[in-house]
This record gives structure tokens, sequence and C-alpha cells, in this order.
């Protein structure tokens, strides 16, 4: 756990990323921008603009700001990326604020989630082979 530091100053730190089921097979365990495909113009413009900033483009995560950015704000926002949210009390190092409530890492690696929320019930069996050790909550629209 030397690669992850807790987000300085408050000890009630979560950080949230939304993504698809089948992307989550896809990419397990370990996120990286460096495998998504098939980008339309405009994330691709994206890409550029992050690349060009920071040297690289970061996994995003929305960040839980008490009593700003609640936790059913970040859960809302991370669902419309994809029918799983994965949600983590540290990040590995280094990460960029890349706005008000939005954080970047170069790599993720999900088997690190501290709660994995998700509104499918057919994904908490395969959910649970993938990562047994975390707890799994089903939440409805």
């Amino acid at each position: 756990m030397d690669n992850y530091c807790w987000k300085v100053g408050d000890d009630l730190a979560m950080f949230f990323h939304g993504i698809d089921y089948k992307y989550l097979t896809l990419h397990y365990p370990v996120l990286s921008p460096r495998q998504s495909r098939g980008k339309n113009k405009e994330q691709l413009a994206d890409r550029r603009h992050l690349i060009e900033k920071f040297g690289v483009e970061p996994v995003h995560l929305l960040e839980y700001i008490r009593g700003e950015y609640t936790l059913q704000d970040c859960l809302t926002s991370c669902f419309e990326f994809g029918d799983v949210v994965l949600a983590f009390r540290s990040l590995p190092l280094p990460f960029w604020q890349l706005s008000r409530h939005e954080i970047g890492v170069v790599v993720l690696d999900m088997r690190l989630a501290r709660w994995i929320f998700t509104k499918k019930h057919a994904h908490i069996a395969k959910l649970k082979k993938l990562f047994p050790h975390i707890a799994l909550i089903e939440v409805s629209d």
C-alpha cells in the first residue's frame, strides 16, 4: 500500500468511478485509459488536452465533499457512466485535481475498492466472484 495515499486532511475521503459491467470485466483487475478504445471526437479532444496538461490521460473519479458534493451526487453522476460504481477510500499516487469534484489517477486497481454499488441485480453474483472481500450494495433507481 506504499503507493496509496489518503486524501490529505480528510479522514472521510471517498472517491467514485462509474463503469459499465462489460468494461469492468474487460479491464479487470486494473483500469487504465490506455486500454480504452473507440473514443468519439469529443473524447479524443479531451484526451489530447489532458495529455498536454498532465502528460497522461488519467482515470477519472468523483470526490465526495461533505456538505457540498454528497454521496448521492457522486452515485448519480457515476451511474451515468455505467451500471457499476466503485468507491475508494484512498487513491494511488500521483493523483491530480482535474476539477472541483474530479480527481485523476494514472491507473486504478479495482480490487482495492472499499464498496461496489450496482443497479443491476444480475451483476451481484458475478461481482462477488471478482471481488469476494468487497462490500456490494445494490441500489434502486
